[in-house]
């Protein structure tokens, strides 16, 4: 069993951006939560929290 390690949640909108450390790929990576309950991202590695909060920013259509 591998380790997750959440490093933020964000409200924004109507949506949650959380965003974790996977312990299995070694990476940071975030998923959004829709006010339906749907589950949203890709499977995408980051190597900062800070590159994947502002990749799930971007995605939510707030980020720069």
């Amino acid at each position: 069993m591998s380790a997750t390690k959440i490093d933020s949640v964000v409200a924004i909108r109507q949506f949650t951006l959380a965003v974790f450390y996977n312990a299995s790929t070694e990476a940071w990576q975030f998923r959004i939560l829709s006010p339906g309950g749907e589950v949203f991202g890709l499977n995408k590695i980051y190597f900062s929290p800070e590159a994947a909060l502002k990749a799930g920013l971007e995605w939510i259509g707030t980020g720069s």
